[in-house]
């Protein structure tokens, strides 16, 4: 029996995550999700957005699931190396990979880069992005996809990250984001990510909208991206 200040061990375990059972790690099989199908979007001026949406996809592909991140917007600065630690870990996971349609420097920025080449990348993008959910919607992702499979042939997750600073550097409509989100199949994860502005013309189309914050950063004191936490 228990009181309001104690519990027993059966009551413990089975309200403990995992019932008690010490995670312990498996190989990594193909497997298909059972609950995917949900849109999320991270934004906000705090750090973290891409990372989380790195870290759930690691968690998917932990489960056998596969996934893909297209990456708008990074295609290098004088702050990083050119080859960043998640790029590295992507690589060496079964089941998540990546591609990147960035161009160097920034947009609107006086980098020396040219505005076209920005705006020409974001429209590869999109039509990367449009390739990658048709070929989720001829796939059965009610089913295992290949570990090492062409993300053209299906995924069960599809990180866009960055997608969402196009839209707020006017390099891309938000109604051409509305459209690629309504098109996603039913089982897709879709994860969007970017922008200091808060993407309300997502709101009715999203699942899940996050606002990450930033309460302080030490990048206001002249700190510069540091290897193995910003890239």
């Amino acid at each position: 029996m228990t009181d309001g200040n104690s519990f027993d061990s059966e009551s413990v375990r089975k309200n403990t995550p995992g019932r008690g059972v010490r995670p312990e790690a498996a190989e990594i099989e193909p497997a298909a999700p059972t609950e995917f199908g949900l849109v999320q979007v991270w934004w906000g001026d705090g750090k973290g957005k891409t990372t989380a949406a790195i870290g759930m996809g690691f968690r998917a592909a932990g489960h056998g699931f596969r996934v893909h991140m297209l990456q708008f917007m990074k295609g290098g600065a004088d702050s990083v190396e050119a080859v960043r630690g998640e790029y590295n870990a992507i690589a060496a996971m079964p089941g998540f990979s990546f591609e990147n349609l960035g161009h160097y420097g920034w947009a609107g920025m006086a980098d020396g880069s040219r505005e076209d080449d920005h705006v020409e990348q974001v429209a590869a993008g999109m039509e990367r992005a449009t390739e990658l959910l048709d070929g989720a919607t001829a796939a059965d992702l009610t089913s295992p996809l290949a570990l090492d499979g062409n993300p053209e042939y299906g995924v069960h997750v599809l990180i866009l990250d960055e997608i969402l600073y196009a839209v707020s550097m006017g390099l891309l409509d938000e109604s051409a984001v509305v459209d690629l989100v309504e098109r996603k199949p039913d089982h897709l994860e879709l994860v969007l990510t970017g922008s200091h502005d808060d993407p309300t013309y997502l709101h009715d189309v999203a699942d899940l909208v996050t606002n990450v914050r930033k309460v302080k950063h030490p990048i206001e004191r002249g700190q510069r991206a540091r290897k193995g936490t910003e890239y």
